[in-house]
């Protein structure tokens, strides 16, 4: 195979990754004739990442968080997007390597993100459930679904608690979220689709390992974060740490133990740097260190923006907090420096402006940390609603996603719970079939 990308007279800038760094740099670039971009993705889409779970409880359609990258770069004739993995790169060549074959870059810019980190847990790994994508959350939201079918039929009260209580491990925004929408949904939606389940049996667990909730936010909406999930319902264990899972029983560093079969993991995440790199320019979490310009240590011709860059400034001795704003902040800013560069002029350094951070506990319940103001309650869930909207791409888009939004997440009187699976071929079929049983035997010698 082969990418099949022109060669012109145009500087080539190589983009992995269409998150929210990377999409940003590959918009401004665009509108700029200097410049050839290539867009290389996993995925054909833009994944609105602060809402996956709103897919994962059935609050949101999934193609309301995506946005086909084409429909984004439609009439851009200096953009080519290839939708394939990369494998690595080679700077020495200044190419990377794609399952659709190298591609030669003059300018190479990593916007690779961050995925689940499971610090090495192999069991919780094998076992528990991530949300760091789409497809994640849908399994997720599948999983779920299918739990509450089967707890109608099970014979005993240990099988039922199993299946319908969760845990959810990780005291940030997405943990956070999370538990309060569970919550909510335990409350008004579970028990009209489930009638002959008793959902005061439901317990919804959430685990953090510091001493509070929402680490980077301000004291004031930490509390209120705590008070807020507590009038819900959910149980919050602070300074406690997950040690083990089996599938059937999670284990805590001290000793104690929770009965589901849920382990949801929102506890962390670690970077996704390029094969390829000195192993020296790899940091804690897999960060690739980077000066103020973004450019890797040792490089002047490779970028790295977004989570998986490591910068350090004065107010953030250790990186900027992975989040959207730092990703969009320095995509747009790198996008400024590389028409410096081809210029051949001066390159500007880079100086996060920390908007604030804000997090959604349920409907009517947020809170809200800006530069200038704290607030909670009802005022910082419309702040919540508004920012996420207009962050969302698309701006045709927007009036309808509104209204699909702000109705669903509401009222839930939707259609999104449905268990949808993919159809496996047969032999995959078998084989899941074999697994199954294999399952049903052990859990009746248990």
């Amino acid at each position: 195979m082969n990418p099949n990308i022109p060669r012109t007279d145009r500087t080539r800038v190589v983009i992995v990754g269409a998150g929210f760094g990377g999409l940003r740099l590959a918009r401004k670039l665009s509108q700029r004739k200097e410049f050839q971009v290539v867009l290389i993705n996993k995925q054909n889409y833009h994944e609105f990442q602060p809402l996956y779970y709103q897919v994962a409880t059935a609050g949101l359609e999934a193609n309301s968080i995506l946005f086909p990258l084409r429909a984004v770069f439609g009439n851009c004739k200096n953009v080519h997007i290839r939708v394939t993995n990369v494998t690595g790169v080679r700077t020495t060549d200044k190419a990377v390597d794609t399952d659709l074959g190298p591609i030669e870059y003059d300018y190479l810019v990593m916007a690779t993100g961050a995925d689940t980190n499971f610090f090495n847990q192999q069991n919780i790994i094998e076992k528990a459930l991530p949300m760091k994508s789409v497809a994640e959350a849908i399994a997720l939201r599948n999983r779920m679904l299918q739990n509450f079918e089967d707890a109608l039929s099970v014979e005993t009260e240990d099988e039922k608690e199993g299946l319908m209580d969760v845990v959810v491990v990780g005291g940030g925004p997405t943990g956070v979220e999370l538990c309060g929408t569970l919550a909510e949904m335990r409350k008004t939606v579970l028990p009209r689709d489930y009638p002959e389940l008793d959902f005061k049996m439901m317990d919804i667990y959430l685990i953090e390992s510091g001493g509070e909730l929402l680490g980077p936010m301000s004291v004031q909406s930490q509390t209120h974060s705590l008070d807020y999930l507590q009038e819900l319902g959910v149980n919050v264990r602070l300074n406690t740490r997950v040690k083990d899972f089996d599938g059937r029983v999670v284990t805590m560093n001290d000793g104690s133990t929770l009965r589901t079969n849920n382990l949801i993991w929102a506890a962390g995440v670690k970077a996704n740097p390029l094969a390829g790199l000195p192993p020296e320019v790899i940091g804690r979490g897999g960060r690739v260190t980077v000066n103020r310009y973004n450019q890797i240590q040792g490089f002047t011709d490779v970028f790295a923006i977004g989570d998986v860059a490591m910068m350090v400034e004065e107010k953030w001795p250790n990186g900027h907090p992975q989040v959207a704003q730092p990703a969009i902040q320095q995509g747009k800013h790198l996008a400024k420096n590389l028409l410096h560069l081809v210029r051949n002029e001066q390159m500007e350094e880079f100086t996060y402006r920390d908007l604030g951070t804000m997090a959604t506990i349920g409907r009517g319940l947020a809170v809200v940390d800006l530069p200038f103001l704290k607030f909670q309650g009802f005022f910082a869930w419309l702040t919540w609603l508004f920012v996420h909207l207009m962050a969302i791409v698309g701006v045709k888009n927007r009036l309808a996603i509104f209204i699909n939004w702000m109705f669903n997440y509401l009222t839930y009187n939707n259609s999104l719970r449905l268990i949808i699976r993919q159809k496996l071929p047969k032999g995959d079929m078998s084989a899941m079939q074999e697994k199954l049983s294999d399952q049903l035997e052990v859990s009746k010698t248990v």
